[in-house]
């Protein structure tokens, strides 16, 4: 029988936390720059620029959380003989690249 995972969660040490926390705060000032350049009327090939590293960083984001996420949780709970956690995380990667 699948385990419910809907109410895990995860202690994150200190760095871990300073380090992801320092990326969404990036990635939120540049989403505020390019709201402001929306409002100043900046060009189009300007604002699409910004919004392609805003992307990027979100991508860079989320391959630290994914990497963090197999070198404990997964390698976890697959030695404490859990192998449906395989199967969530190619789940997971399958729904980050739609």
């Amino acid at each position: 029988m699948k385990e419910c995972r809907c109410h895990q969660t995860k202690t994150r040490d200190e760095a871990e936390v300073k380090s992801l926390m320092n990326r969404l705060n990036r990635i939120e000032g540049q989403i505020r720059g390019i709201k402001k350049m929306i409002e100043n009327g900046a060009y189009c090939p300007d604002i699409l620029i910004q919004a392609a590293a805003a992307g990027a960083a979100l991508n860079a984001f989320n391959k630290e959380l994914l990497a963090g996420h197999i070198r404990t949780c997964v390698v976890t709970d697959v030695k404490d003989g859990r192998e449906d956690t395989v199967d969530e995380l190619v789940d997971t990667i399958r729904r980050m690249m739609r």
